[in-house]
């Protein structure tokens, strides 16, 4: 007799159904784990054996057992086939029989005593169920949450081997979890624009990076408040729509990051990795890929401060994911793709010799402060839509008690931003969420300058050298003040602020 029971495994973020196979045959006692598994697959061996036993079933000792994974020539990874094989064995062994184990999914991994452990992937997974026609899916009882988003199928979270074997023969004493909103309420900001004093500037160009989805590159020195001002960018942030919901929290998911009490994500993604990062940790990668700090921040902020101190390398990977929204992780076993739509806020403060303690003094070419900016390469800067120098903040303004304009207050304009560019790029076919995630075709068509405003901004490309996408990037920016000003047509005054934000000279520094 061979037992048939469903699963599924993941590749990045695509799932691929898995069929489990068992079957018992002579030979020297044990079990053979076949059709490409990994390491913590083949270690299933021993968990299974003690986990089948303190569950009160009969481990059949005596007995050869063969476990195929099929596809066979499609490598597994992971600890989530436990259940499955687990639950094939024991049918197999006391010939049960039941519509529930070929209707369900079943994915989780298993301690020594039976008891079910918590697995990355469930959304992934039970979108998937939903998908393909399946009943309903069986997960580890700490995966619940996630997978109760998850409308139109069967949803059981159980705590151990019985209750699943309980559950697949008598599948009318168990009722499954009731589904829950995937829209709760997001949860409020940590970080509020009414507690920065001054920085008008700043506050004024996240607006604009805000509404528009810009990338941002802030210079000033220490103490001025730029990583206060990235981290209170989320705040001004329009809330996700169903389907950012989904994007992120599959990620996440994926991950393994998604919490029991967790749920979907439900405020964007603000991810703050340390200079010291690798590359991989960057990307996302390693033998089987898995989402890097670029995919986690997926409809989000990726903030990097102390830009020059990260690895060159690992600053390069962001260039085509920045233009792409995408990045895929290729490996000699396999490869994935991976969703990493995000805004990049960069901080930096001045070089030594900028500061005024160089011998060259301020603005001083020295080799020192050429050093300190190789890292950012020309075409990473191109890439950066809004660079600007964040001053020291006066006395005055922080001793004053007036309160500065409230995150709410900002929200409510970048909102209204972000409705009239879905409006505009709604006919699309490609979907498109903000101004910053045009091509050059979308500008051309949706960017259109007066003869002033194109004088403007010839003169600006002669004066300060900008590249072709440089040139394409100001017109994003310009568009996005349009918008915020609710204006359909660009004006010779939206192109000069989006100019001014181009036309940083980092010598200087």
């Amino acid at each position: 007799m061979v037992s048939c029971i469903h699963s599924a495994v993941l590749n990045g973020l695509e799932v691929v159904a898995t069929e489990v196979e068992v079957g018992f045959s002579r030979g020297i006692p044990g079990i053979v784990i076949v059709g490409l598994p990994d390491n913590a697959v083949k270690e299933s061996r021993e968990r299974l054996k003690l986990a089948i036993g303190h569950q009160n079933f009969d481990y059949p000792q005596a007995t050869k057992i063969v476990v195929n994974l099929s596809p066979a020539d499609l490598r597994k990874e992971g600890s989530a086939l436990d259940l499955p094989m687990a639950v094939g064995i024991v049918k197999n062994r006391y010939r049960l029989s039941g519509a529930a184990f070929s209707e369900l999914l079943f994915y989780g991994e298993l301690s020594l005593e039976g008891e079910l452990n918590p697995v990355r992937g469930v959304l992934n997974i039970a979108l998937f169920a939903r998908q393909h026609g399946w009943r309903g899916i069986v997960v580890p009882y700490e995966n619940r949450t996630e997978a109760q988003f998850v409308s139109g199928i069967e949803v059981y979270p159980l705590k151990n081997l019985a209750e699943v074997i309980e559950m697949a023969e008598h599948p009318q004493r168990f009722v499954p979890a009731r589904g829950l909103d995937a829209r709760p309420a997001a949860e409020p900001a940590d970080n509020d624009f009414s507690e920065i004093k001054g920085q008008y500037l700043a506050k004024r160009a996240m607006e604009i990076a805000a509404a528009g989805s810009h990338n941002v590159l802030m210079i000033g020195a220490p103490g001025s408040g730029k990583s206060m001002i990235a981290r209170a960018l989320p705040s001004i942030l329009p809330e996700m729509s169903d389907d950012e919901v989904l994007e992120t929290s599959l990620v996440y998911s994926a991950a393994g990051l998604l919490g029991a009490g967790g749920g979907l994500m439900r405020c964007r993604p603000f991810r703050s990795p340390h200079h010291t990062i690798s590359d991989v940790g960057i990307s996302g990668g390693g033998k089987y890929p898995v989402p890097g700090e670029i995919s986690l921040a997926h409809n989000g902020v990726l903030f990097l401060d102390e830009i020059p101190y990260f690895k060159r390398s690992a600053l390069e990977v962001l260039r085509q994911p920045l233009e792409d929204g995408q990045i895929t992780v290729s490996r000699s076993l396999t490869s994935a793709t991976f969703p990493a739509r995000f805004m990049l806020v960069a901080a930096m403060n001045p070089s030594q010799d900028a500061a005024g303690f160089g011998a060259g003094g301020y603005g001083a070419a020295s080799s020192q402060g050429r050093r300190y900016y190789s890292k950012l390469s020309r075409p990473l800067l191109d890439r950066i839509d809004l660079q600007l120098e964040v001053k020291k903040v006066k006395l005055e303004e922080i001793t004053s008690s007036a309160l500065a304009e409230s995150s709410g207050a900002i929200r409510a304009r970048v909102s209204r931003a972000r409705d009239l560019q879905a409006r505009r790029f709604s006919a699309l076919k490609r979907k498109l969420f903000a101004n910053g995630q045009m091509r050059n075709a979308e500008i051309r068509r949706f960017c259109p300058l007066d003869g002033e405003g194109e004088r403007l901004l010839r003169r600006a490309v002669e004066k300060f050298d900008l590249s072709a996408r440089g040139y394409f990037r100001v017109l994003k920016v310009a568009r996005t003040v349009a918008d915020l000003q609710g204006e359909e047509r660009i004006a010779p005054p939206h192109v000069q602020e989006a100019l001014q934000y181009r036309s940083l000279d980092l010598s200087r520094f």
